[in-house]
């Protein structure tokens, strides 16, 4: 199965794709915990902006540099979440030949949008003036990010408006991202979304008539450039909807060629969790994308 192992496989169909962090997070511990990380070196908590929460960790190969770039967003729907959660994508990427930047970005309700994509450009803006000093190819760069994470990279790298002078990026990876504030806010029920919406509220702001703005997919003028884009099997149903929504649109409207990756047997929470393990339902496919956009 990949390497994924026959019991874990039976624990995620059991827990199907509801809101199931706590109960994804125990069964990953352990793997976590044994997770390989001989020939990385690691600097926490460097700053990239004045905002408390403008910090990065940085893992890097131990081998010499420069080391193209992996950005990595957690995500916490707007309102929560931490670049610790996230470590193991760290290891991950700095063991395979990349250098993997984990940062804390701004949250709701004391933040709201467009902070998001303003702190990825943030990012991208101290790699560019910070990142040889660190042994990083700050002209190799691919934002990635997983939920709303994934929100906020597809902002900064499909929305011109965002993007300062010198702009620029290899790629993008998004995995089981929200990219339309408006049809969340008109389809709660549908997508079991409970009322009133602790994240999107908390973000978007309460007037659901405003979100037109903040919505991703109506906004894209960015020119094509190698995008991936990732859902699970067992996501949760409005990231599997608006993760088709946004490969139609960037295909049909706008000229990208985008990979389409179904993380298989995976829900909202595991996928990105299996980087840390033998399972490559998810790794093969991201891997094989950085390796071709970064060389």
């Amino acid at each position: 199965m990949d390497g994924l192992d026959t019991a874990m496989a039976q624990h995620l169909r059991e827990l199907g794709n509801g809101f199931n962090l706590p109960a994804v997070q125990a069964l990953y511990a352990p793997l976590l915990q044994a997770q390989a990380r001989e020939g990385v070196v690691p600097h926490a908590d460097l700053r990239y902006g004045t905002h408390d929460r403008h910090r990065l960790d940085l893992y890097l190969p131990a081998s010499p540099g420069p080391h193209p770039v992996l950005v990595w967003l957690h995500g916490g729907g707007f309102i929560r979440g931490d670049k610790q959660q996230c470590a193991h994508v760290g290891w991950w990427a700095a063991r395979s030949g990349f250098a993997a930047v984990l940062p804390n970005y701004r949250l709701a309700p004391k933040c709201v949008w467009p902070s998001g994509p303003q702190d990825v450009v943030r990012l991208w803006t101290w790699l560019q003036t910070e990142g040889s000093a660190w042994g990083v190819d700050p002209q190799r760069v691919v934002l990635a990010g997983e939920s709303a994470g994934a929100a906020h990279v597809a902002a900064a790298a499909l929305m011109r408006p965002f993007q300062p002078p010198g702009w620029h990026i290899q790629g993008a990876a998004l995995l089981s991202g929200p990219y339309n504030a408006r049809l969340e806010g008109l389809a709660q029920r549908p997508f079991g979304i409970e009322h009133p919406d602790p994240r999107n509220t908390a973000y978007f702001g309460s007037d659901t008539s405003a979100w037109a703005r903040a919505s991703t997919v109506d906004h894209i003028d960015a020119a094509p450039f190698p995008l991936w884009l990732g859902y699970a099997e067992r996501d949760l149903l409005q990231m599997q909807v608006q993760a088709g929504e946004l490969f139609a649109r960037l295909v049909t409207q706008h000229g990208f060629r985008p990979e389409l990756h179904l993380v298989r047997d995976h829900n909202h929470f595991s996928a990105s969790l299996s980087l840390a393990t033998a399972d490559q339902r998810l790794s093969a496919s991201l891997l094989a994308f950085l390796r071709q956009t970064l060389g």
